[in-house]
């Protein structure tokens, strides 16, 4: 008949045994969800067209939560910084169909999932967006819309993403107010999450 003394030291190792491998444990999970967050933010990709800077910031926000590689897309003739100079001229390039030439981007090819930021210009996204589409295959990636705007939220921005770019998975888009930037970090966390985005914390 074994001791008291014996049982306790049994138990003693058993108890042992289940911390370790409880630890284990924890350390594999925490190591395979590390994995997981760190191979999609490689595949990431926050691309976005800001001319005020109100997009950039909204971009910035969203690449908190997100990680990956954020890139800016820029025209290669500057837009003009007056108002109503601008805003003419970006009407006459909707109703002309122009396509921008933009300034050399990286290759888009590695990423599978791209948030794409635009102001709202005119009801729907910059025409420099529309040259960004026809001249990159955004075949299989999935593609979650932002922009900035004056009231008239997303337009039709998401219905003209969906016709450029057939192939690829639109998620529910995400819309702020250029003035009301300093507010909206608790919405674009809930608007992420809705899409089941995985976000840093």
């Amino acid at each position: 008949m074994p001791s008291r003394g014996s049982i306790r030291t049994d138990e003693n190792m058993r108890t042992a045994h289940l911390k370790i491998l409880v630890s284990l444990s924890v350390t594999v999970f925490l190591l395979l969800a590390q994995t997981g967050l760190a191979a999609a933010a490689e595949s990431t990709a926050v691309i976005y067209f800001s001319h005020t800077g109100n997009t950039k910031k909204l971009a910035s926000i969203i690449h908190g939560f997100v990680g990956g590689d954020i890139i800016e897309i820029k025209p290669q003739k500057a837009y003009p910084r007056d108002y109503d100079t601008l805003t003419k001229q970006a009407k006459k390039e909707q109703e002309q169909g122009a396509r921008p030439a933009l300034a050399a981007l990286p290759p888009l090819e590695a990423y599978t999932t791209v948030f794409l930021g635009y102001p709202n210009w005119w009801g729907t996204m910059p025409m420099p967006l529309f040259t960004l589409f026809e001249t990159n295959n955004f075949n299989g990636k999935t593609i979650i819309p932002f922009c900035t705007h004056g009231g008239s939220r997303l337009g039709r921005s998401v219905e003209d993403i969906k016709e450029l770019a057939p192939g690829a998975t639109v998620l529910k888009g995400f819309s702020a107010f250029g003035r009301d930037l300093g507010n909206v970090t608790g919405e674009v966390q809930n608007w992420l999450e809705v899409n089941g985005i995985q976000v840093k914390h």
